[in-house]
């Protein structure tokens, strides 16, 4: 168990609770150490010496200077001797025990002594000897207030709160942009592009640092554009020419039939590859998200004619709910994953969904029956124009599994890749459930 916080939010609330703490106890400890402690010693020592003057020989407590023969100081201070019958009547039993007074009056009358503090109409010392037990001496103190007796602890607890709400609410506005800056950079990392953000909030490195960071989005974002706009240029130039060699060869006579068949499987295999490489750099997030059911989609691929002339299996979940998904997108994740299972197998295909309520996610799994992917092949499958052919034959620009993970990232949801352990490949998509994007 960690005490000490991880997040730079966290570590500064907590330490500047705990400078706050420390300077609230040296201060409880001062106080008490060189207010409270001198005025209790010598309030005990005025209230001693007004005792002893009750007693004709202190030595021999049972000796009282009784009401009749009460001294001029007992009628000015208001000392007043009770019996323990009498004293229950004038509230003894609803004054409390202090035994830090009643050590101190024992101190300074070198006998054992009770001391009792009533709190009614007027507070007052009852004080008891221990040697005269029959006998209650009151006391009066005129002025004295309840806090008088604990003034730190009120005083403590109200300082910390403060002092606690401060830092967490310094802390919270300090921190607030790298919050900011957190979730752009969550957002950049999924191929989005977020508005700028606020150069003028937080302190000075902080603003360094948004200011960098909002130059190294326009960078990526102006790079990716590029890109973009190279790669489309590229394939409208590619299908030009293509076009034209594809007519040329439908033109060739007859008896050239297999070397014109080979051209145009050729041509509509340099097609596709620029379709996937058109796919891999279109902006997915440019769609908007609505509510999508896996089943139907999974359906309505499965009843395509494309698929009917393999073995498809389903196994749906009964029950899948609705999630916010960007269609096309996904419909284009669905048939990457299909068609991968059909050009690397020659077996039955099983697609399968089915949701964990308790991490509140769905999946999607294909299985097909080929020959897998090696082991340590397996992370590095995900990397755009990176082909298993070796261990599963084939053809292909290498980007199909680069665009379902680009598309899975983007929901922010998670890929599996794994060999099945009676033979074949077995992809597995997770999407979150609920959760808009």
């Amino acid at each position: 168990m960690r005490l000490v916080p991880r997040s730079a939010f966290g570590q500064t609330v907590f330490l500047i609770a705990m400078l706050l703490l420390i300077n609230q106890l040296v201060s409880y400890i001062s106080v008490a150490v060189y207010v409270i402690k001198p005025s209790t010693q010598q309030i005990t020592h005025l209230i001693a010496k007004q005792i002893k003057g009750v007693f004709v020989d202190l030595d021999n407590p049972q000796q009282l200077i009784t009401a009749p023969t009460k001294s001029r100081p007992q009628q000015v201070t208001g000392i007043e001797i009770f019996t323990e019958e009498t004293a229950i009547l004038y509230g003894l039993n609803e004054a409390r025990y202090y035994a830090y007074f009643s050590d101190l009056m024992s101190k300074e009358l070198d006998h054992p002594a009770e001391v009792r503090v009533g709190q009614g109409r007027a507070y007052a010392f009852w004080v008891k000897l221990t040697d005269a037990p029959s006998y209650w001496i009151k006391v009066p103190l005129t002025g004295l207030d309840e806090t008088d007796f604990s003034p730190l602890t009120f005083y403590l607890l109200l300082i910390g709160v403060l002092s606690v709400g401060g830092a967490w609410l310094f802390a919270r506005q300090l921190n607030r942009p790298l919050k900011s800056l957190q979730q752009a950079a969550i957002q950049v990392g999924r191929g989005e592009f977020p508005k700028p953000l606020a150069e003028q909030k937080g302190s000075t490195e902080i603003i360094a640092v948004t200011k960098a960071f909002n130059y190294m989005a326009r960078g990526i974002q102006q790079l990716e554009q590029d890109r973009a706009l190279l790669m489309a240029g590229v394939s409208h130039d590619l299908r030009t020419p293509l076009t034209r060699i594809r007519l040329a060869s439908e033109m060739m006579q007859e008896q050239d039939s297999w070397v014109r068949d080979g051209i145009i499987n050729d041509i509509e295999d340099m097609n596709a590859i620029i379709d996937q490489f058109i796919d891999y750099l279109r902006h997915h997030t440019e769609e908007p998200t609505e509510k999508v059911n896996i089943n139907s989609l999974i359906q309505e691929l499965v009843q395509a004619e494309l698929v009917q002339q393999r073995d498809i299996r389903t196994d749906l979940a009964t029950f899948l709910p609705d999630a916010y998904l960007r269609r096309i997108a996904i419909k284009r994740l669905l048939n990457n994953l299909l068609e991968n299972a059909l050009r690397y197998s020659e077996g039955a295909i099983e697609i399968s969904s089915g949701i964990e309520r308790k991490n509140k996610r769905l999946y999607i799994q294909v299985r097909d029956h080929g020959p897998g992917i090696p082991a340590e092949k397996v992370q590095s499958m995900f990397e755009p124009f990176t082909q298993g052919d070796k261990a599963r034959g084939g053809s292909g620009s290498g980007l199909g599994l680069a665009i379902i993970k680009k598309i899975v990232d983007m929901h922010q949801g998670e890929i599996e890749l794994y060999n099945h352990k009676e033979g074949g490949l077995v992809v597995r998509v997770y999407l979150p459930i609920g959760k808009r994007l």
